[in-house]
């Protein structure tokens, strides 16, 4: 358009004799020419918006298939993870498997053994893991005793809105009773290689042995607690925790004990269902002493319903009987220890699994017996990932129980 128009110029100067009255419009030569140079920038514009569309789509597949293969390659991680936590001949169980501290002698020991208190009953007996085969799965929370290798339980599934959750044990276990809890033996199903705790101390593993082995067949007496609640019989958890923790260090350690609520397991739940103002929680709080608390809560529990027979039984007692004089359940512990001066250190947490079995003999005595199986804290321990969420340290007592009153 500016070729056609410079030719119109040309032609009235050639019609003018080179006249200087020329009328040439310069400005809509300038307008049409900006306008030009603006069309110009537009399609440029337009084309460089384009690329960069292009380019970010191509950016965003790209990423897109990173984000897929990372999740496969985690699901493939999950998968080995699982298997090899589930396989029963594992020819490579013996390698750098370990064991952490046996921190606890009953449900929360860990706080006493780090006071110092007492000394800290470690893992006692070596059994080499290449001798070791697992038992065979079970239904039977009660087969878990006597099981070669066991692995960690996963978290009960529990209605967050209920509010009343809780391990609930046979009518006949109400009351309060004396027990009398004799260490049997301590055994090691992944092998004796780390034994000292969090930091892998052989000298510690080796000290621990030693005290343990001091413990097997000694007697602690203490008393044991259950209430009856509207939902249950359950474990009356601040008598129970002051009683065995003061029982095992031989001397009162113990300054108080609370209930703290959490979701699964509060005060507001069970008074609205219509329980009692003392009944017990899921969750405590034990405050030391010394300059320390420890912090219990329940992640999974479970129990027999059909409650398995014991092997003295005999041809007279009914099944019907049987399954109301013989009553198995377990729970799974997390315990946070922590000091509580101007120490940093920071806390140490523990995971625990207590598995119980209790068979009445008559209205004043009860049998049983107890597992304490210790698993590796991926908070505390650098050895985690090699136990595979296998246990790495089983206590058994013995306990009898004689009841002191209703």
């Amino acid at each position: 358009m500016l070729d056609e128009k410079e030719e119109e110029i040309e032609q009235q100067r050639d019609a003018n004799d080179g006249s200087d009255d020329i009328n040439i419009d310069y400005d809509n030569i300038n307008d049409e020419r900006d306008i030009t140079i603006k069309e110009q920038k537009r399609k440029s514009c337009h084309i460089t918006m384009s690329n960069n569309n292009n380019t970010f789509r191509k950016q965003l597949k790209t990423g897109l298939i990173k984000l897929m293969m990372i999740l496969i390659l985690l699901s493939c991680i999950h998968s080995t993870f699982a298997l090899s936590s589930s396989t029963t001949n594992n020819n490579k169980m013996g390698r750098r498997n370990a064991i952490s501290s046996l921190l606890i002698k009953t449900a929360s020991m860990s706080s006493i053994a780090l006071l110092g208190g007492i000394n800290s009953p470690q893992i006692a007996l070596s059994i080499e893991p290449s001798s070791l085969t697992s038992s065979p799965p079970s239904s039977k929370i009660a087969s878990r005793l006597n099981a070669d290798m066991l692995t960690i339980p996963p978290p009960s599934r529990v209605n967050e809105l209920n509010g009343v959750d809780n391990l609930y044990y046979p009518s006949w276990m109400e009351g309060e009773w004396k027990a009398t809890q004799t260490l049997r033996k301590a055994t090691t199903p992944l092998g004796l290689k780390y034994v000292g705790g969090p930091a892998g101390s052989v000298d510690i593993a080796s000290a621990s042995m030693r005290e343990q082995l001091l413990q097997v067949n000694v007697p602690v007496s203490f008393r044991l607690k259950w209430v009856k609640t509207k939902f249950g019989v359950a474990e009356d958890r601040l008598f129970n925790s002051r009683q065995r923790l003061d029982g095992f260090a031989g001397r009162t350690v113990v300054s108080s004990v609370e209930y703290n609520n959490v979701g699964g397991s509060n005060r507001v739940s069970i008074l609205a269902l219509g329980g009692g103002e003392n009944d017990p929680l899921q969750t405590t709080t034990v405050r030391f002493k010394g300059p320390a608390a420890q912090k219990t809560f329940v992640i999974s529990h479970g129990e027999d319903k059909d409650f398995a027979t014991t092997a003295d039984t005999t041809a007279t007692i009914t099944a019907t009987t049987t399954k109301d004089r013989v009553w198995s359940g377990y729970e799974l512990l997390r315990n946070i220890f922590a000091l509580t001066n101007t120490n940093t250190a920071p806390p140490v947490t523990t995971d625990t699994e207590l598995i119980w079995k209790f068979e009445k003999i008559d209205e004043t005595n009860v049998k049983g017996q107890l597992r304490i199986a210790s698993y590796l804290n991926a908070q505390s321990d650098s050895l985690y990932f090699d136990a595979r969420y296998r246990a790495v340290s089983f206590s058994d007592y013995d306990i009898k129980l004689e009841r002191i009153s209703l």
